[in-house]
């Protein structure tokens, strides 16, 4: 878990604003950066902002942020213990998917995020997330990969189910919880997560 430097994360910010490494800036309102904690032991990584999220400079703040935030609220985690971002930082038209060639410009913001935050575990949202942290051969289905921790320079990474998906299946909605679960005990197991005050149930 890092200890961000603010000097350089302002340094940052304005570099994810004035960046022009792809086309996604010219039509997005807000570049959507973070929200949580800069020295959060926990990243929860998304694919790219919706309209609130662009309208709002925040991201997760619609309808599927609601439902990850009152998941993440059920086991006791407050903003103080994540870093919530996405792989893209501005809004693709329309909510689209973003393309790979946006992906790949918005990586190197990416990676320098994580250096400065610093994180030990990684949760990822959407096979968006998923494929461009692995680069996987082939698209690949989410009930297959979520769920398991990878192993990646130290950091522990665990993929998941998108809140968006979620609320167009809500019969889905025990596996993310399950995921979150295994994040949150590997977060104590790792003394990084305390909260022996609230009673974990379903």
């Amino acid at each position: 878990m890092g200890n961000v430097d603010l000097n350089e994360w302002k340094l940052f910010e304005e570099e994810c604003k004035n960046c022009g490494n792809c086309d996604l800036r010219k039509g997005a309102t807000n570049t959507v950066i973070y929200r949580g904690s800069l020295n959060a032991p926990l990243m929860v990584i998304g694919e790219a902002p919706g309209e609130s999220e662009d309208l709002q400079g925040k991201p997760f703040v619609g309808r599927s942020g609601q439902l990850l935030q009152n998941l993440l609220a059920s086991f006791g985690l407050s903003d103080e213990n994540y870093h919530i971002c996405n792989i893209c930082k501005c809004r693709p038209p329309q909510n689209r998917r973003p393309t790979a060639e946006e992906i790949k410009a918005c990586k190197r913001l990416l990676a320098k995020q994580f250096k400065l935050v610093g994180p030990k575990v990684i949760l990822l949202c959407g096979s968006t997330a998923y494929e461009a942290f692995f680069n996987p051969p082939t698209k690949p289905r989410m009930g297959d990969v979520r769920g398991k921790f990878i192993e990646k320079n130290g950091i522990l990474i665990m993929t998941t189910y998108h809140p968006a998906f979620l609320l167009r299946n809500p019969s889905s909605k025990v596996y993310m919880y399950d995921d979150v679960k295994l994040v949150v005990d590997k977060l104590k197991e790792m003394g990084l997560y305390d909260d022996k005050s609230q009673e974990k149930t379903r």
